[in-house]
């Protein structure tokens, strides 16, 4: 039996160990597409603030871990998925085929349409590729700009802070964490953060980044900005476009019933690209949260391998932000 995780996040990781306990002999193949061992994404602001070495953002400390485990690593990303001949089109031209497959590939940043978005100095603070940058660029006196307080803006927010950066926060709604808080909460945290020195612009949109040192951004208000640095946390998306085509069905995230297998037989999703069920509501939504996609790759992975499958409950759309303290 071959097994193929596509996503090498705390989902994958997770799901491949778990095929390792309950199928000895099956060959596990776990793809990833960044130059990096695998990962959390959410020990990044750690490392920002030199909390934790590069080394204490991998998922597994033991370098030798996924040897001992006969998980064979590869640094290579999918281009395409082919779920009738069950077959994958990899981005180095190479082809390989599964028996079971498991959608894995978490979420990317969105890149919103503001002219200049692409300049050199302009980040999202979403990979380890990304932090390194953001170290080099953010100092003590730095002037950043941070385009969005939504939950991984405040995140990143504290880092910024923490690394001596004079703060300038941009929100186009008009409170902090608008899916999370109403307005009274929301009110309540901008206030928080202007204290500690933050300067908080709610119902504010940068309308265009001009390249340069330092950077120039401009405000829906007029208002001109000069920054060193600039990081762009205005959401992120599941990663399904690699999809198109493949005969899956496709939603908010990849569709999956009670036992997180998708329409495609043998095929089966976790984490931020899977649309799984919600305990709270028993509707299916994507959670992009590091506890759901643990218990995703975890189920998903028994129901791969046995034959007494375990239905999904649902997970709770629940989580903890620390702001500032």
């Amino acid at each position: 039996m071959q097994h193929v995780i596509i996503g090498a996040g705390p989902a994958g990781v997770t799901a491949c160990e778990t095929l390792r306990q309950l199928d000895p002999e099956a060959t596990i193949l776990l793809l990833g597409d960044e130059p990096e061992p695998p990962y959390s994404r959410m020990a990044i602001p750690y490392f920002l603030t030199d909390k934790v070495p590069l080394a204490g953002t991998y998922l597994r400390k033991d370098e030798n871990h996924y040897q001992r485990q006969r998980i064979e690593v590869h640094r290579v990303g999918v281009q395409a998925v082919d779920s009738r001949r069950k077959s994958l089109c990899l981005s180095d031209g190479s082809e390989i085929g599964y028996d079971r497959l498991l959608l894995a590939t978490g979420a990317s940043p969105v890149k919103p349409p503001v002219p200049g978005i692409d300049s050199p100095g302009v980040l999202p603070c979403w990979t380890l590729a990304d932090a390194r940058q953001i170290v080099s660029r953010c100092t003590p006196g730095s002037r950043v700009v941070l385009m969005g307080a939504g939950f991984i803006g405040c995140i990143v927010l504290e880092a910024l802070v923490e690394r001596g950066a004079r703060l300038t926060l941009v929100e186009p709604q008009n409170r902090m964490v608008p899916r999370m808080m109403n307005e009274t909460a929301g009110g309540m945290l901008t206030q928080w953060c202007a204290s500690k020195g933050v300067r908080v612009l709610v119902s504010t949109a940068v309308t265009a980044i001009e390249s340069g040192e330092p950077l120039s951004v401009l405000l829906a208000g007029g208002e001109r900005l000069s920054a060193d640095l600039v990081i762009r946390a205005t959401g992120v998306r599941p990663n399904v476009g690699f999809l198109a085509g493949s005969g899956i069905a496709v939603d908010q995230g990849v569709r999956v019933g009670d036992y997180l297998e998708t329409n495609a037989e043998g095929v089966y999703a976790a984490g931020d690209v899977c649309q799984g069920k919600d305990l709270s509501t028993a509707g299916f939504h994507v959670q992009a949260i590091q506890p759901t996609a643990v218990e995703h790759g975890r189920l998903a992975a028994h129901n791969m391998v046995s034959e007494g499958r375990i239905s999904h409950r649902g997970n709770l759309n629940m989580n903890v932000l620390d702001t500032l303290g």
